[in-house]
């Protein structure tokens, strides 16, 4: 890795990883499209928020396969997977791990620490809102430091490490929702929806006629995945395509002289320079993955909805007039795009 750093973006080094990263990500689709049907858009996010090193909540109902997709995507990478089933009993050191006595031949003891599950390069954290807030706080901490604290030692977490947290958007009974702070530590809010008809008549004649998934080959490994986030943030960002991210998400706020009458009227909060900093990293992963190495306004344009959805904040007046969050900012898109 540090080889690779040391060189400069138009070094011959750097030109043979962006030929490795091509042929990489081109396999790993081909691998995830063996077992999942659909869904590209989904698995373009889920890995920019790899190459970004940041973390995807993913909204989506009961059977649509999110677990399937995180599990492929982990073993087509060739990195280290773990599932934590969140529920209401569940404590902080059931994910973090745990410091237990050990007693050797000779009887003396000492603290030994057994990792817990999110000693792993990609973690699903199934149904997040079905936890208490303790527990929620317990992987978000590990989400932002990349470490956990045990007993006041703390432990570093594997790179990369890359959390996929799953909600169900309809039950709300014996739920914790994400306070909005919390949820400014996701890179995305995924939508995953149902499939249209073609895509789902597929998985019923390739899954239906087998008793076992098709074989997933690994693409990647975990070295070469830093070196991809490397060369991620390597990919320049011109003013201009600054300038216009900033004034997008700028005009998510009420209280900005960019703010259209929609956000106005309809929003409570808007997003915070955070969501700036996502959007662009963000972009840059989309042209890496589309073949650039440069970002437009187009590839703002198209992150901008999962990356805001969950950081703006409506108010009375958009519930009562039927407008919700993803309304109110394709008003805000139209509005910049002209």
């Amino acid at each position: 890795m540090s080889d690779i750093a040391s060189n400069s973006p138009d070094s011959a080094a750097t030109r043979e990883l962006v030929s490795q990263f091509r042929d990489s990500m081109q396999r790993i689709r081909h691998e995830v499209r063996k077992v999942i049907v659909g869904q590209d858009e989904v698995v373009e996010h889920l890995l920019i928020s790899l190459l970004v090193g940041g973390h995807c909540l993913i909204t989506g109902m009961p059977g649509t396969a999110k677990t399937m997709l995180v599990r492929t995507l982990a073993s087509a990478l060739g990195l280290s997977f773990k599932r934590i089933q969140f529920t209401p009993d569940l404590m902080p050191t059931d994910v973090t791990g745990t410091d237990i006595i050990d007693e050797d031949a000779h009887g003396h003891r000492r603290w030994n620490f057994v990792p817990g599950p999110l000693f792993a390069h990609v973690v699903l954290a199934d149904e997040i809102n079905r936890t208490p807030p303790k527990t929620q706080a317990a992987l978000l901490e590990a989400m932002q430091e990349k470490s956990v604290t045990v007993r006041g030692t703390q432990h570093l977490l594997p790179p990369p490490f890359l959390v996929l947290a799953t909600q169900n958007p309809v039950e709300l009974e014996g739920t914790y929702p994400l306070p909005e702070a919390q949820l400014d530590r996701f890179l995305f809010n995924v939508v995953l929806d149902y499939l249209g008809a073609d895509d789902e008549l597929a998985v019923l004649q390739r899954f239906t006629t087998r008793v076992d998934l098709p074989p997933v080959e690994v693409c990647t490994t975990a070295d070469d995945i830093l070196k991809f986030q490397w060369l991620t943030r390597q990919v320049p960002v011109s003013e201009s395509v600054s300038r216009y991210a900033v004034n997008l998400v700028r005009g998510s706020r009420p209280s900005d002289p960019l703010a259209t009458d929609a956000v106005k009227r309809y929003v409570k909060f808007g997003a915070s320079v955070r969501a700036t900093m996502f959007i662009a990293l963000a972009s840059k992963a989309r042209a890496l993955l589309d073949g650039r190495f440069h970002v437009t306004e187009d590839d703002v344009r198209a992150l901008a909805l999962p990356i805001l959805r969950h950081r703006v904040l409506t108010n009375y007046h958009a519930e009562s007039d039927g407008q919700s969050v993803d309304d109110v900012l394709r008003t805000l898109l139209t509005a910049k795009a002209s």
